[in-house]
């Protein structure tokens, strides 16, 4: 029998299926599509994994010690499978299990299925084949056809936000990182399909749409297409008021993108430009191929484009050389720029990778002391931000309920999380609303008597 119809015969019942997503915002997104490959499966979501029918572990490798953690959560599931008698699918996707697939299958021999990200379009087919006594299902090679080709509409809506995957890959190879081994090489859907998916998502009641890569603006569509020109075709789609894209590496941040931050009222004032540090030897040494100044230099023409424009960015500390000079010059451009929100993290080697095995690794304890001081001065900047908001008047896109009873709840063109007294017949629209007061991770305000029309 063809796996394809073995797969269909399996979707007599109604069956359960838990997601558990680690990691960045693709993740997630990858996480619902891998929902909607299963759905014609009988497939429905399950708030809780006990007692579920297939689980699927989606992890991610960017942070330190991340295949224990897997290990880990593993060993929880396993317990949970028992008491199934044995039915629950058990499967591991994601950037781990395409880094450690063979190393799951022999330590956690009760999983089902390993699978990479590039290959869930296949799950349909992998759960046929799991679904045999005793069979193991291992997909971790990088396949010839592109999944976004093979992957069905998205079946459930994501929202009044959404998150909209336009590239995948990375051909940048920094020194630290273990994307361009996880992921494979840099790929870009088309114009065509990107658009299409955007369409649907409005029409699904995104009000707001986010375009991830890990390389967001180096996705170039098969039409010729640059980031900036499929901007300006997606801030045409009726109903959409907000994008967003992330995440950029400041060498492809060309000038076409730079100009659509100035022309597109659409596209929200806050951008995610990592630099990891300050320090031109250290940049060289993590092939960043870009020096502070040109990053710099980048930042400028990205203000001088919008001026009202605010950064995100991601620091590494003691990344194997680092000296203390090195560090100082990391926090002098945190000062020159400044970031109303970072991220920023201890170096932690990764297996396979130039850096773990660079000879002058920086003592645990110098990194703590330099994580701490890096990460205050960014509070203050945070803070400072903040409080700049304060008595301005600025449109919010409200997402939900606030904590509290008669409390609405959404978020400033910056991402900052805002809440305000209000009816819920708001939620879904973007409201002016005045900033009153600052809270340690979120701002408070009042919304303008003229309310904007949904």
């Amino acid at each position: 029998m063809e796996a394809g119809r073995e797969a269909a015969t399996i979707a007599t019942a109604r069956k359960r299926l838990h997601v558990i997503t680690w990691g960045c915002q693709m993740n997630v997104y990858d996480s619902g599509r891998m929902a909607d490959v299963l759905a014609p499966l009988g497939y429905a979501p399950a708030a809780v994994p006990e007692g579920a029918d297939m689980v699927i572990l989606n992890t991610c490798h960017i942070r330190d010690k991340a295949a224990e953690k897997v290990f880990s959560e593993l060993g929880r599931l396993r317990r949970m499978k028992e008491a199934t008698g044995g039915r629950m699918i058990l499967a591991v996707a994601g950037c781990v299990a395409q880094a450690e697939g063979a190393e799951i299958l022999a330590r956690a021999p009760y999983v089902d299925i390993v699978l990479g990200p590039q290959t869930y379009h296949r799950l349909p087919e992998m759960v046929a084949r799991a679904s045999r006594a005793g069979n193991k299902v291992i997909e971790t090679d990088f396949p010839a056809e592109d999944k976004f080709d093979h992957l069905p509409d998205a079946a459930a809506p994501q929202g009044i936000t959404a998150f909209l995957t336009i590239q995948e890959g990375c051909d940048k190879f920094c020194s630290f990182c273990v994307v361009p081994y996880t992921r494979g090489a840099e790929q870009s859907r088309s114009a065509a399909t990107v658009i299409a998916e955007a369409r649907r998502l409005v029409a699904q009641g995104a009000v707001e749409i986010s375009l991830l890569g890990q390389n967001v603006n180096a996705w170039h569509g098969t039409e010729g297409w640059g980031l900036g020109r499929l901007l300006r075709a997606m801030a045409e789609i009726p109903g959409l008021k907000r994008l967003r894209y992330t995440t950029s590496h400041p060498r492809d941040m060309d000038d076409d993108l730079i100009a659509a931050h100035r022309d597109l009222p659409t596209l929200m004032p806050f951008l995610h430009l990592p630099v990891q540090s300050g320090s031109d030897r250290i940049l060289f040494a993590m092939n960043r191929k870009h020096t502070a100044d040109e990053y710099r230099a980048v930042v400028r023409k990205l203000r001088d484009a919008r001026p009202d424009l605010a950064l995100s960015s991601d620091f590494i500390v003691g990344h194997p050389g680092e000296t203390e000079q090195d560090f100082e010059a990391t926090m002098q451009l945190v000062r020159d720029v400044t970031f109303p929100m970072a991220y920023s993290f201890k170096y932690s080697p990764r297996p396979g990778t130039p850096a773990a095995g660079a000879p002058i690794q920086v003592p645990e304890a110098e990194k703590d002391r330099r994580l701490q001081a890096l990460q205050a001065l960014l509070r203050e900047q945070q803070a400072a931000f903040s409080a700049s908001c304060v008595g301005l008047t600025m449109p919010v896109l409200f997402t939900g309920t606030g904590r509290h009873l008669g409390q609405i709840a959404g978020r400033s063109p910056y991402l900052q999380p805002v809440h305000v007294t209000g009816p819920a017949e708001l939620i879904g629209t973007e409201q002016p609303v005045t900033i009153t007061a600052t809270h340690p991770n979120s701002l408070a305000g009042t919304v303008s008597q003229e309310r904007r029309r949904a």
